[in-house]
C-alpha cells in the first residue's frame, strides 16, 4: 500500500472514531461469529471417536443441541455485527456527504467551470457509498474472517501441528499474488471511474439538450458516442474483473495443493501413529472451514482497491478550497446594506488556466454613481460578461481594484457583498420547488418565506394571472427548471427573486432577448419597475432596449473604447455609432 492509499485510510479511520463504542460492540459479535465457527470442528471429534462404537454414551446427544446452539449463536452474532456496523457507515455516510456538498456549495467558479455536472453527482450520491459501504464489507471480513482463521489455526495446531505447517505454507504464496495484482487493479479502478463519469456526463447532456436532439435527427449520433464509452466502460470492466476474479482460483488451487500433500501425511501417520477418525475427520473439517475465511481475507484485494480510488475522489472534493478562508473574515468588513456606488480602477482579468487565451479585461476603469443605469455593450468576447461576474466575486481581478461604497471588495465579507447583488439573465435558472419557494430563494425553510413579499414581488412581475391559474397558488410546484411555464413566465419570475430580495445593485444579462414581443413588453414593464431606485448594470445586445440607460459603456477586446449616454455617442460616431446603425438597417 503506497504512501496516497495509506493517507486516504487514515481519513477514513478518523471519521470512525466517534462510532468506536459501536464498532467495538460489531467485533465483539464477530467475534461470537468466528467462536462458533471454530467450535464446529471441535464437536466432531468426540462425536465421531465414541459415537459409532457400538455403545451409546449419553453424553454424545448434548452434540446436536450444542450444534443448534451454536447455529442460533452464529446467526444472532452475524446480524449484531452487520446492524452495528451500518449505523456506523450510514452515521459517516451522512457525515461525509454533507461535508461534500458544503464543499460543493463553496467552490469557487474555476472549480465549477473544470468539472462536470455528473462527475460531481457520481462522486457526492455514488462514490462516497461505495467507499463506505466496500470499507464496511472489507471490515466485516478482516475482523470476523481473520478470527475465524486464527481459531481454526490454533485449533489444527492443538490436534496436529505438522499438518498445520503444510497449511500455513500457502499464506506467503497467497500475498505474493495479491501483490503482483495490486497495482494492475488500482489503475484499472482509476480508469473505470473516469470512463463512468463521461458516461454519466454523455446522459446529462443528452437528457438536458433533447430537443435540440430531436430536431437534428441526431439520436443516433448521441447513441453511437454512449455506445462508444459503454464500450469501452466494459472493457475495462472486463479487465478489472480478469485481475481482481484471478485472487480466487489461484487461492482454491493452492489450497487443493495443501490439502492433498494434508491427505497423504494424514494417511502416514495413521498408519505409524494411530490418528483416531474422529481426528483426522476434525482436522479434515476444520482445514476445510478455514480455507473460506484465507478466500474472502485474499478477496479482499479487489474491493478495497477500488474503495481507497473512491476514497481519492471524495478526499479531493472535500479538500477543494473555499472561495472565502475562514480565518480571512475576522479581518474583513461586514455590510449592511449598501448605496450603490461602484468603481473599477484600472481592473484586469485574465483566464490564466487557458493557455495562449488573450486578457478579458485591461485597465478598465469606471465610477458609478448609485441609483444610475449603465449599460454595457460591444461585440462578442469584449469582457462585458467577464466585467460585470468581477461584481459578484466569481473571479479575483488580476489587477487593479474593485471599490463598492468606496471599500475595497476584497476586504468585505463575501457573503455580505453578494447581499447587495440581484441577477437576471436570459438563461433563467429556476428549481423544482414552488413559485413561493423559487421567489424567495435562499429564505431558510418554508417558516421564513414571508408570503406577504413574494406576492407584492409577483404582482410587481406582471405574475398576478399566473397566481390565479395555479391550482395551489404560489405553493404550486414549477417542475424542473420551472419547465411548466412558459418562457415569459419563466423570466418574470426570476425578476420576482430579484424583486424579492430588494437588493441594492441589480445586473441584468440579456435579460429580454429571447421573448416575443408580448412577453417582451410585459417583462420590460416589470424591469422597470425592478431599477427603480437601484444601481444597474445591464449587459445588451439589443441596443433598442439601453438607449434611455444613463450611461452606456463599449467594450471591445477587454478596454473601455467609449463612454456616454446614447445621444452623446451617437454624436461621437464611434463604433457604438456603428453597431447602431447596423442593428436599425437590419429590423
Amino acid at each position: 500500500m503506497n504512501a496516497q492509499d495509506r493517507t486516504a485510510l487514515n481519513r477514513l479511520i478518523q471519521y470512525l472514531k466517534p462510532h468506536i463504542g459501536l464498532i467495538i460492540g460489531s467485533i465483539l459479535a464477530m467475534a461470537l461469529v468466528a467462536g462458533a465457527e471454530t467450535s464446529m470442528p471441535a464437536l466432531m471429534k468426540p462425536l465421531l471417536d465414541r459415537g459409532f462404537t457400538g455403545q451409546l454414551d449419553q453424553k454424545l446427544w448434548l452434540v446436536p443441541v450444542f450444534l443448534v446452539g451454536l447455529a442460533f449463536v452464529r446467526g444472532m452474532a452475524q446480524f449484531l455485527s452487520s446492524y452495528l456496523l451500518n449505523r456506523v457507515i450510514n452515521a459517516v455516510l451522512l457525515k461525509m456527504r454533507m461535508q461534500m456538498f458544503k464543499a460543493l456549495l463553496h467552490s469557487s467558479t474555476t472549480f465549477f467551470q473544470k468539472n462536470s455536472a455528473s462527475s460531481l453527482i457520481n462522486a457526492v450520491v455514488f462514490e462516497v457509498n461505495n467507499a463506505l459501504s466496500i470499507m464496511g464489507g472489507i471490515l466485516i471480513s478482516l475482523v470476523r474472517d481473520s478470527l475465524t482463521v486464527i481459531g481454526l489455526i490454533g485449533y489444527l495446531i492443538y490436534l496436529n501441528w505438522q499438518l498445520t505447517l503444510v497449511v500455513l505454507m500457502i499464506f506467503p504464496i497467497i500475498a505474493f499474488i495479491i501483490g503482483k495484482i495490486n497495482k494492475r487493479l488500482r489503475s484499472l479502478n482509476r480508469e473505470q471511474q473516469t470512463m463512468t463519469s463521461e458516461l454519466a456526463y454523455i446522459v446529462e447532456e443528452s437528457s438536458a439538450g433533447y430537443k435540440i436532439v430531436k430536431v437534428h435527427g441526431a439520436e443516433e449520433y448521441e447513441m453511437n458516442r454512449f455506445m462508444e464509452k459503454a464500450d469501452r466502460l466494459r472493457q475495462f470492466a472486463l479487465k478489472s474483473a480478469v485481475a481482481g476474479g484471478l485472487n480466487q482460483p489461484i487461492t482454491q488451487l493452492i489450497a487443493s495443493m495443501a490439502l492433498s500433500i494434508v491427505l497423504v501425511i494424514a494417511l502416514m501417520q495413521s498408519a505409524s501413529e494411530g490418528t483416531t477418525v474422529g481426528g483426522f475427520a476434525s482436522f479434515i473439517t476444520a482445514m476445510l472451514l478455514v480455507i473460506s475465511p484465507i478466500k474472502h481475507l485474499a478477496d479482499i484485494n479487489q474491493p478495497l482497491q477500488r474503495g481507497l480510488t473512491a476514497a481519492e475522489m471524495i478526499f479531493s472534493l472535500m479538500d477543494q478550497s473555499f472561495e472565502e478562508d475562514e480565518s480571512r473574515k475576522e479581518n474583513m468588513k461586514s455590510l449592511g446594506k449598501a448605496k450603490g456606488a461602484i468603481r473599477f480602477e484600472d481592473v484586469g482579468f485574465s483566464y490564466q488556466q487557458e493557455a495562449g487565451r488573450k486578457d478579458a479585461l485591461t485597465g478598465v476603469n469606471l465610477n458609478i454613481k448609485p441609483g444610475e443605469v449603465v449599460a454595457f455593450v460591444g461585440p462578442s468576447g469584449g469582457g462585458k460578461s467577464t466585467l460585470v461576474n468581477l461584481l459578484p466575486r466569481f473571479f479575483k481581478p488580476t489587477s487593479g481594484q474593485i471599490f463598492l461604497d468606496e471599500i475595497p471588495l476584497e476586504d468585505i465579507v463575501l457573503a455580505d457583498v453578494r447581499k447587495q447583488i440581484a441577477f437576471v439573465s436570459q438563461d433563467v435558472i429556476l428549481f423544482n420547488d414552488s413559485i413561493a419557494a423559487n421567489v424567495a430563494y435562499g429564505a431558510t425553510g418554508t417558516d421564513g418565506i414571508d408570503r406577504g413579499r413574494v406576492i407584492e414581488a409577483l404582482e410587481a412581475a406582471n405574475l398576478s394571472a399566473l397566481m390565479k391559474e395555479m391550482p395551489e397558488g404560489i405553493d404550486t410546484q414549477i417542475g424542473d427548471n420551472g419547465n411548466r411555464l412558459s418562457g415569459g413566465q419563466r423570466q418574470r419570475l426570476a425578476i420576482a427573486r430579484a424583486i424579492y430580495k430588494d437588493a441594492p445593485i441589480l445586473i441584468l444579462d440579456e435579460a429580454t432577448s429571447a421573448l416575443d414581443s408580448e412577453s417582451e413588453r410585459q417583462v420590460q414593464d416589470a424591469l422597470e419597475r425592478l431599477m427603480a431606485g437601484r444601481t444597474t448594470l445591464v449587459i445588451a445586445h439589443r441596443l433598442s432596449t439601453i438607449e434611455h440607460a444613463d450611461r452606456i459603456v463599449v467594450l471591445e477586446h477587454g478596454h473601455v473604447i467609449e463612454n456616454g449616454s446614447h445621444e452623446e455617442l451617437i454624436t461621437k460616431d464611434g463604433l457604438y455609432a456603428n453597431l447602431h446603425r447596423i442593428q436599425f438597417s437590419n429590423a
